[in-house]
């Protein structure tokens, strides 16, 4: 059998076997560690190696992707920063009195936008030393500041120190809520970059200056010094900056409204701040610290009145604007009235079953009430019993029945019979049982005759007649359409009552009780028009009335309220089983600077007095508050 000769493979089919190399090259380094041979626990080590990198760095990537989820979500509520500088916030109310002292504030009280450049320099240095000493060096974070703070709340066992800086403050408190969670923290973080980014250190600490809360609704550093010192932010002093520096730890506590000498305290551990940064040398400081003086705090919160102001304020502020109103308040007044109807209440009215009073004070000629206490105390509660609660004025309604007399043409001297009379079943009589016969309409007023009463009133129109003149003078309620109305039996508010004796005392020229005297909205004044001064009483009656009124004090039922050299004039009330009594009467009447006071003593519930007159316990209150005013 045939058998084919063997080829190589390399030589079939023309293929040439490649000449050897004359000189082969030595491995390179990676080949030879490749061959060489490798002993099987490096082996392992080695595939240990390998399945350590691969898996961090896949871990990695997922870490990566996760965190940026996290991000995402944190991010995703997260407010947009440019919208935010300019948050909406509630308009602001401010309100102060005669003498430009600011004594309430409504809503959210900013100041003026102010720069650095505005600012005398040691109030951001006061800021920076007592709140971030690192802020013009750090990134945003005090990582220093963490530590210490840290350390010291570990060592006190609580929390004394906080690590924020005025950059992370900015952010939380300009961007995001109070919330103690996770997420409002790595938001503020988040904010806190993108501050750092955005803005200069400058920038940032104006945001901060102008933005910070204050206390007692201040926002911004010009709030807060025209709150506590009555100027600009620009006019503040060195102890008066610490100070205000020295408030954003605990605004309520160390207000100067609230506590003068926790703020005083307070204000000198800023200065000794500045002093351990070099902001200030420690003689500047010694001086400042001795400076600190705050004026005596007002007796008085005038909340009455504050609220009653704020409400007539909204017929001429536009909703949403910032308004700043002066008021005719008097402060000295209002404290006097506080401080009297306090020291009634808590004594003789106390021992009377007296639970409750109510007193007001305005100028006879403009209708500007001086002052307003609606109750014992506004903080017990805000219900006013001056301008909101309705009572019986008793007697001190008899101003209309002779006023109404005088119109139909009896005069003072002229008489009216004082004895039994009866209208249907109802028999009205006199305080005192007794009778007089005839008198003169002066000496029936003096000494509060209700037969005598009920005859002018029939003889002068009717009760529709007496309520329609009451309706001219400024009394809105109803009244009942009989003869009782003699005595009183319709209701009234102690304000709008004062404001009728008003319009008698300064001439017949109708007084609406006002508040306000300048207004000021978005930074510009606002024009009040001005009530219409419409002659309501012939003159020459009111002068008639007024010199009935003065007979009241000076021989009649209301000669407790006489102030001895002063003309007083005034008119008692006393409802029935003791339950109201009043008096309204005037210091000085007719003359310039002419004060209408209106007192009303009485119980909410309606319980009777043991006993209280208005010719008693209100006429004395009268005369205690008038007696210490300026004649």
């Amino acid at each position: 059998m045939y058998r084919a000769p063997q080829i190589a493979p390399d030589q079939r089919r023309g293929y040439v076997v490649p000449p050897a190399p004359l000189y082969e090259a030595p491995p390179t380094a990676a080949e030879a560690w490749e061959q060489t041979p490798v002993p099987p626990t490096r082996r392992k080590k080695r595939r240990a190696g390998w399945f350590i990198l691969r898996w961090g760095l896949i871990l990695g990537i997922w870490a990566i992707v996760i965190a940026g989820l996290v991000l995402a979500v944190f991010a995703y509520d997260l407010p947009r920063p440019e919208a935010a500088l300019d948050a909406a916030r509630r308009p602001s109310l401010t309100l102060s009195d005669t003498t430009g002292h600011i004594y309430a504030s409504f809503g959210d009280v900013v100041g003026e936008p102010l720069r650095l450049s505005d600012l005398p320099p040691f109030l951001p240095a006061a800021a920076v030393s007592v709140e971030d000493r690192r802020f013009w060096s750090h990134p945003g974070f005090d990582f220093i500041g963490i530590a210490r703070a840290i350390t010291v709340n570990i060592a006190r066992g609580r929390m004394v120190q906080g690590g924020s800086t005025i950059t992370q403050q900015v952010a939380k408190n300009l961007f995001l809520t109070n919330a103690r969670t996770a997420k409002r923290k790595v938001q503020e973080l988040l904010l806190t970059v993108w501050l750092e980014q955005h803005f200069t250190k400058s920038e940032i600490l104006e945001i901060w200056l102008n933005r910070v809360y204050l206390g007692s609704g201040a926002w911004g550093v010009d709030a807060a010094a025209q709150m506590y010192f009555g100027l600009s932010a620009r006019k503040l002093n060195l102890w008066q900056s610490a100070v205000i520096a020295g408030l954003p730890r605990a605004p309520s506590r160390f207000s100067p409204r609230v506590d003068p000498k926790a703020a005083a305290t307070r204000g000198r551990e800023v200065l000794t701040a500045m002093v351990e940064t070099g902001a200030i040398t420690a003689d500047a400081a010694r001086e400042a610290s001795a400076a600190i003086a705050f004026p005596p705090r007002s007796t008085t919160g005038a909340g009455y009145f504050a609220d009653w102001a704020a409400e007539r304020a909204q017929s001429v502020v536009a909703t949403g604007s910032d308004a700043a109103i002066r008021t005719t308040l008097d402060p000295r007044i209002q404290a006097l009235v506080e401080s009297r109807l306090a020291t009634l209440l808590d004594g003789a009215g106390a021992n009377a079953q007296v639970g409750q009073g109510a007193v007001v004070v305005i100028d006879a000629a403009t209708g500007a009430v001086r002052a307003m206490a609606g109750g014992r105390d506004y903080k017990t509660g805000p219900y006013n019993r001056a301008v909101v609660a309705r009572r019986q004025p008793g007697s001190s309604f008899k101003l209309f029945v002779w006023l109404a007399a005088l119109e139909h043409g009896l005069r003072p001297d002229d008489t009216v019979l004082d004895a039994p009379i009866r209208v249907g079943t109802w028999q009205p009589t006199n305080f005192d049982g007794k009778f007089h016969g005839e008198v003169s309409l002066e000496d029936a007023l003096a000494e509060s005759l209700n037969t005598a009463s009920v005859r002018l009133l029939q003889a002068s129109g009717g009760p529709r007649k007496v309520a329609a003149l009451a309706a001219r003078l400024g009394l809105a309620d109803p009244f009942p359409p009989n003869d009782t109305l003699a005595l009183g039996t319709g209701e009234v508010g102690l304000l709008e009552l004062a404001g009728a004796y008003a319009t008698v005392f300064n001439g017949g020229r109708l007084v609406t009780p006002r508040a306000l005297e300048e207004v000021v909205a978005d930074g510009k004044p606002v024009t009040l028009t001005p009530v219409a001064s419409t002659r309501v009483l012939d003159p020459d009656l009111a002068a008639m009335m007024v010199r009935m009124l003065g007979a009241v004090v000076s021989r009649g039922s209301g000669k407790a309220a006489a102030v001895p050299g002063r003309l007083v004039a005034g008119k008692t009330g006393t409802t029935q089983d003791f339950r109201d009594a009043w008096f309204m009467g005037a210091l000085n009447p007719g003359s310039p600077g002419g004060l209408v006071i209106g007192v009303w003593l009485g119980n909410d519930d309606n319980r009777p007095m043991a006993g209280i007159t208005g010719g008693s316990l209100p006429a004395r209150l009268f005369h205690d508050i008038a007696v210490e005013l300026k004649p």
